[in-house]
């Protein structure tokens, strides 16, 4: 027989293991947010489990846009009894046109009660299905809850509208939503090839270099410098709340993700380095739009990005 000191000893050292387990699986759930506790929004998220993402938000809820991070792609246009809606189904080529819909609540009636998530009630983004035109606006309600999108020049083919919203009221109420619609420009619709993976690229004569590895369903830091002229840029202005807004879509289905930064606006001093926290649900690659403010004037940067 084993003496009762041996099996009390044999008992601790099990006791030690199964702590040890635990602890090292908490750790592994836990590390990415611990990793993007130092930067900002690229939107909301992919299908990451409840428990990682109830951690993740924890930890992020004092960042700039991270208290309002969506779950899914947006490539439907429901969820939860929220309902995308619109009578417009095709756009005109070559010109400025207007997008209206209304979101529908759980009761089938038109929501107009929107909580306000970086400065805006409703974010609208339109891309072709080749992930070029990528649109970003903020449309105005009527007092019936129908939006209206005001959206620049339309290439032919087929469009994807996705609305970025946080209901105020209702069953909802604080729960952010992305859902979307496919609209199409009539036309001849020639397919641009998608730029290969790069970490930088040109806009407006500024160099925009993207550093950091995301995995899939991982959450994970995402660093964005800003350079012109061959110098850091530091002179960015706020916008939207912070100094930069990502976002991303999936190469093959446009799945939707909003980088959120980790980045705080204080003052037209922002760059050159900025922090977003990514988490992309889908392998493949990703085209990134990031837009930032100097000077007065928007600027808007794209490039792919190839995640594992």
């Amino acid at each position: 027989m084993i003496s009762s000191s041996r099996l009390i000893a044999r008992r601790r050292a099990i006791a030690a293991t199964g702590a040890a387990a635990a602890l090292a699986l908490t750790l592994a759930a836990c590390g990415s947010s611990r990793d993007s506790a130092s930067m900002p929004d690229m939107g909301h998220g992919g299908n990451s489990t409840a428990s990682s993402s109830s951690v993740a938000s924890s930890s992020m809820s004092d960042m700039p846009g991270m208290d309002h991070v969506a779950s899914g792609n947006g490539l439907s246009d429901s969820q939860d009894g929220y309902r995308l809606t619109s009578k417009d189904t095709t756009l005109p080529p070559g010109k400025q046109a207007a997008y209206r819909f209304t979101v529908t609540g759980p009761d089938g009636k038109a929501v107009t009660d929107f909580a306000v998530d970086q400065t805006k009630r409703m974010h609208f983004y339109a891309i072709r299905s080749d992930l070029t035109g990528f649109q970003h606006v903020h449309p105005t309600m009527a007092a019936d809850g129908t939006w209206s999108a005001d959206l620049s020049s339309l290439t032919a083919g087929a469009w994807r509208m996705f609305a970025s919203f946080t209901p105020n009221t209702g069953k909802g109420k604080g729960t952010d939503y992305v859902l979307s619609r496919t609209v199409t420009v009539p036309g001849d619709a020639a397919k641009v090839p998608l730029p290969a993976p790069a970490a930088s690229t040109q806009a407006d004569g500024y160099t925009v270099t993207v550093k950091g590895e995301p995995m899939a369903g991982m959450a994970h830091p995402l660093t964005v410098s800003i350079a012109k002229d061959g110098k850091p840029v530091t002179d960015l202005e706020p916008y939207l709340d912070t100094y930069a807004h990502l976002t991303a879509f999936h190469e093959g289905d446009a799945a939707f993700a909003h980088l959120h930064p980790t980045t705080k606006a204080a003052g037209d001093n922002g760059g050159p380095d900025l922090s977003f926290h990514a988490e992309l649900s889908t392998s493949g690659n990703w085209r990134l739009f990031l837009q930032f403010q100097a000077g007065g004037k928007l600027h808007t940067a794209a490039l792919t990005l190839r995640v594992g």
